[in-house]
């Protein structure tokens, strides 16, 4: 009877596995691994040589509390033709190019970081092509005022940073629309992702004015470039509150309508996801806001091409002749753990670790402080592991002296059940009274390992969603810890170093059970060919430690090693 409760757990938890990681792949957007079904497809963006900013500018008749909506320009056109022209901006890690067109950021290249290991091009983030849609739009509503459709001016100045200038401005003016009117101004900061965007709205005409100020970021539903199927991480709408905390938002949940989000807080940020990058948009703490996502159309010629995700501030009242100004932040650039968090509260939970944040978040500290001594990402990886594998060396310790405990006394199972074969419920007496008499628990081996597999899955996710693995090389041919082995050499040891492992384990009695046994392993290693080498290396650094202490447990039980080799006969 226990022989067949193993195997039935077995074959429930190879199941769960296959199970497991098809429902990851659904909930990530992606089709299902293993059991694919039709899905539909995201429009693409526009294929034209430069698509034109999503069209949301009121009309002329909208309510002031009208969201910015529709594909018309209306009133909100600029009434003087000024010449539209994209100006670039930079920092010594930001490269930004605004379009004059409503101070609209277009484009948005890393200088740090770059499309492809040894590439010197940047990479770009946001961007505005025939093969992306990805923008930081403002604007004001409540009115026939200056919108992103609006032509602004250019005010002359500097564009990149100096030797010795701290900072770098750019500053756009839009002509007077409906008796406002909106200066819209980009501070770039030394080594600094977050960009301030100042936005002074001046009341040029005879009656008080009550605007709204909008922000929005506005992306097509494409996954990043470099994705795989093989493992999934999060692209979409992102919103933080004090109500609701941090709350992704999938594509197809916009589409359907599905998105619960707190109509309006005082708190929080709203951004567009993905792996290792994100943008965001940070308003005042403590400043009203409405929060809104939604789908957006580019005109007749993409159709439901983009998501936008847009919070809208009421000014309250200008009066003639007065001003109001508004100092908002917009990031744009990596999933930095600690430079998110020093910016504002809950930014760090856009670098995703599921479920197992509160496990994830000590382990990436610890593996940085390993960093900062060993220098190498890869060799951090190792450290700890080791570290982690001595945290839990007793707890390991009882569950190899429990199959230390088996393989001894598997000799003895192996001669009864042979001689019981044909008194099943006899042998299962014998077997309970064998393992009463050597004190042995046939689940002391797994409930140790159990207990781990938490703290293994939150060391995945830390190493899966860290944007320091990136491109970071670790020896000879691994060049790029997030990408696949090229060679696939760490796999293969994996593999081996899996296979040892199990033929360490004492052999089941039930010849159905110790088939599972070998062919479990190889099934979940196949997987990790191609997955990133970092994840890799750390899952062969955790089965060659746990090699090296069972063998040594063995030996210290008088329990000589022994490879238990299958027999698929």
């Amino acid at each position: 009877m226990n022989d067949i409760r193993r195997t039935i757990l077995w074959v429930i938890f190879g199941f769960s596995i296959v199970l497991l990681w098809d429902r990851w792949q659904v909930h990530n957007g992606r089709q299902a691994t293993f059991f694919p079904s039709p899905t539909t497809q995201t429009a693409a963006a526009p294929a034209q040589a430069t698509p034109a900013p999503v069209s949301d500018v009121p009309q002329a008749s909208a309510q002031a509390a009208a969201v910015p909506g529709g594909s018309g320009a209306g009133a909100a056109s600029a009434p003087a033709a000024l010449p539209r022209e994209r100006v670039t901006i930079a920092n010594d890690v930001l490269r930004l190019t605004v379009d004059s067109e409503g101070g609209t950021l277009i484009k948005s290249e890393l200088l740090k970081y770059s499309e492809q290991q040894g590439d010197t091009t940047p990479l770009v983030l946001m961007n505005d092509s025939a093969s992306q849609v990805y923008l930081a739009q403002t604007g004001l509503i409540g009115g026939s005022f200056a919108t992103h459709k609006t032509v602004m001016q250019v005010v002359p100045g500097k564009r990149e940073l100096a030797e010795g200038d701290d900072a770098v401005q750019l500053r756009l003016e839009s002509p007077e629309v409906g008796g406002v009117k909106l200066v819209k101004t980009y501070t770039l900061r030394r080594g600094a992702y977050d960009v301030a965007v100042r936005h002074e709205v001046v009341n040029t005409g005879s009656a008080p004015v009550n605007p709204q100020l909008y922000l929005q970021l506005v992306r097509d539903g494409n996954q990043p470039s470099g994705s795989t199927p093989f493992y999934s991480t999060f692209t979409g709408p992102a919103v933080y509150t004090d109500e609701k905390k941090y709350q992704k938002i999938e594509f197809k949940d916009i589409k359907a309508k599905k998105v619960d989000i707190p109509a309006e807080t005082t708190s929080g940020y709203i951004a567009m996801v993905q792996h290792y990058f994100v943008s965001a948009w940070l308003l005042p703490d403590g400043m009203r806001r409405e929060l809104r996502v939604d789908a957006a159309d580019i005109g007749a010629t993409a159709p439901d091409c983009c998501y936008r995700v847009q919070a809208i501030a009421p000014l309250g009242e200008i009066a003639p002749g007065q001003a109001k100004a508004v100092d908002a932040r917009l990031f744009t650039g990596p999933q930095l753990e600690k430079t998110l968090e020093a910016l504002a509260p809950g930014l760090e939970l856009v670098k995703d670790y599921g479920w197992l944040t509160i496990l994830a978040k000590p382990l990436y500290w610890l593996l940085d402080k390993i960093h900062s001594v060993l220098g190498n990402w890869g060799w951090s990886i190792v450290g700890l592991v080791l570290l982690l594998k001595i945290a839990f060396y007793w707890l390991n310790a009882k569950a190899y002296a429990s199959m230390a405990k088996m393989k001894a006394i598997n000799p003895r199972i192996q001669e009864m059940r042979e001689r019981l074969k044909d008194k099943p419920q006899q042998m299962q007496q014998e077997m309970m009274r064998i393992y009463r008499e050597e004190k042995v628990n046939p689940l002391g081996g797994c409930l140790p390992i159990m207990i781990q597999i938490p703290v293994f899955i939150a060391l995945y996710w830390v190493l899966l969603s860290t944007v320091e693995m990136r491109q970071a090389p670790w020896i000879g041919w691994v060049h790029d810890l997030s990408t696949k082995d090229p060679y696939f050499i760490l796999p293969l040891l994996m593999t081996l170093s899996t296979l040892l492992q199990t033929a360490l384990n004492p052999a089941p009695p039930d010849p159905m059970q110790a088939k599972m046994m070998w062919i479990m392993p190889l099934m979940f290693s196949v997987m990790f060919f191609m997955f990133p080498a970092g994840l890799v290396l750390y899952w062969l650094t955790n089965n060659i430690l746990s090699i090296a202490q069972q063998w040594l447990i063995n030996t210290r039980m008088g329990v000589p090693p022994q490879f238990n080799l299958p027999k698929f006969r």
